[in-house]
């Protein structure tokens, strides 16, 4: 049974759902560019990129596009979708136990909407480190090896909870375990479909001790 110090986050579909508010902010963009609304499988893709690889998907039929897409994207602020988003149930009852007695640390490909989401919902105190596309996009391990060497934990003392593929990639180039939540099709170490589950996982799983005051 191994020590357990630290837990990572994804963001979207993780601590809330989404997707509702991606489909808003990406179709209020190519409206304003006269390109059609979200296709069904370019919603999964939006959903799990960033918001310049999402744009550049999206209008690689149209480049000459882009630029104002981009434009617009930048100019936008997420805000204006905040009524769509639904925090997962649970969460904030996990993070309060969960935060006295792991280090608790986010790794999204969200850009400059990551902290704004986090403080309407008032979450962001409950993290120690956040790693957003700004920094590094989660394509590249840097974006999750930075939080280890940071928080100086070793992989194998680290549970990353994510729900895409990109989190899958992620976590087996950095020999870091992986929760699946709410995705059973991913090769996971752990599949959980609420934060009860989770706990009980972690509970069973793995020794850890209270964080220093």
């Amino acid at each position: 049974m191994s020590f357990l110090k630290l837990l990572i986050f994804d963001c979207d579909g993780v601590i809330f759902d989404s997707k509702l508010a991606n489909i808003q902010f990406y179709n209020y963009i190519l409206e304003r560019v006269n390109r059609k609304p979200l296709l069904l499988q370019e919603v999964e893709y939006v959903h799990m990129h960033t918001v310049w690889e999402a744009l550049e998907y999206l209008l690689k039929d149209f480049p000459e596009k882009l630029s104002q897409a981009k434009k617009i994207a930048k100019e936008t602020s997420y805000s204006l979708f905040f009524d769509y988003l639904v925090l997962e149930e649970g969460i904030r009852e996990f993070l309060k136990w969960a935060k006295n007695y792991f280090y608790l640390a986010i790794c999204t490909n969200r850009t400059t909407s990551t902290e704004p989401v986090l403080e309407h919902f008032s979450l962001k105190t409950f993290f120690d480190y956040i790693m957003c596309a700004l920094h590094t996009p989660k394509s590249d391990p840097k974006a999750l090896l930075s939080i280890l060497e940071t928080l100086k934990v070793k992989n194998d003392e680290a549970l990353y909870i994510g729900d895409s593929e990109v989190d899958q990639r992620l976590c087996e180039s950095c020999k870091v375990k992986l929760v699946a939540y709410k995705n059973p099709h991913l090769k996971a170490d752990f599949y959980v479909h609420s934060y009860l589950e989770l706990k009980e996982i972690i509970e069973k799983n793995f020794k850890f001790s209270p964080r220093p005051s």
